[in-house]
């Protein structure tokens, strides 16, 4: 098959590709990130980076493309941001994946995004002309990440729940819960007692079980929790490997939707 991956990260669909059996020809890839495609590089050298996604159709003549596939930046999307929407220039990115769609004419395509307002949601369907699946990655991974999946690949239901919990990811140390909270590209930076306990977001790690000095979670229990292979991102500083995880899929929930594609 011949596969499009729009802004591709790390390449989190191409290891997604390996674990679902699906055979890759070749392997298109639009990113700009400098690091994410040293990574992607490093594990499949493989891939074809065509760079810029806004200059791809008119720097480059594809072959028939099988699966166009892509998480168009969510910023501008996201509950938890400005709420800026199609106005945002990040969420604007997505138009581009619309007009690929609609020029290459692919089999199969599917576009992951995060939670969002329902008006900008139902212009995302009309646009795609299919409604989109929820899939919260707390059933493959032990971290809670709600997204949106909208595919004409036929799924079945939802992923078999896997019974991880974030104990089960930790080099050392103590947890409050099972499932982690979200992980986004901004964990880098750490998080602190407040926004753990009242906001919600950025996990902690705490060395004992009286809760009371604390770390993030390592970059390796990161990578678990997207269900990345251990140390595939070495290779970059720990703050661009954070960064390009969490801006990255949940591999084992790509590797589920595509196992519905007929081969």
């Amino acid at each position: 098959m011949n596969i499009l991956s729009l802004f591709d990260g790390l390449g989190g669909a191409r290891i997604a590709l390996d674990r679902a059996d699906i055979p890759v020809d070749n392997y298109f890839a639009s990113e700009i990130d400098k690091y994410a495609i040293k990574i992607a590089r490093k594990n499949y050298p493989e891939i074809n980076h065509l760079g810029d996604v806004t200059e791809l159709l008119a720097s480059h003549n594809l072959p028939k493309i099988d699966l166009l596939i892509g998480g168009s930046p969510c910023q501008g999307f996201s509950f938890a941001g400005k709420q800026l929407n199609f106005d945002d220039q990040r969420s604007k990115l997505f138009f581009e994946y619309v007009k690929i769609l609609r020029e290459l004419k692919p089999r199969y395509f599917l576009l992951e995004n995060v939670r969002m307002r329902q008006d900008s949601q139902d212009a995302i369907t009309d646009l795609l002309g299919v409604d989109p699946i929820v899939i919260n990655s707390n059933l493959v991974s032990a971290q809670n990440r709600h997204r949106l999946y909208w595919t004409n690949i036929p799924v079945a239901g939802q992923p078999e729940d896997q019974g991880l919990v974030l104990a089960d990811v930790l080099e050392n140390g103590f947890v409050d819960r099972d499932k982690s909270h979200c992980i986004d590209a901004n964990y880098f930076k750490g998080g602190n007692r407040k926004s753990y306990f009242e906001k919600h977001r950025r996990q902690l790690v705490f060395s004992d079980a009286g809760l009371n000095s604390y770390r993030k979670l390592t970059v390796l229990e990161c990578e678990r929790l997207q269900t990345v292979p251990d140390g595939y991102t070495e290779g970059v500083s720990n703050s661009q490997r954070y960064k390009m995880l969490g801006n990255g899929f949940t591999v084992d929930v790509i590797a589920f939707i595509l196992k519905g594609i007929s081969i």
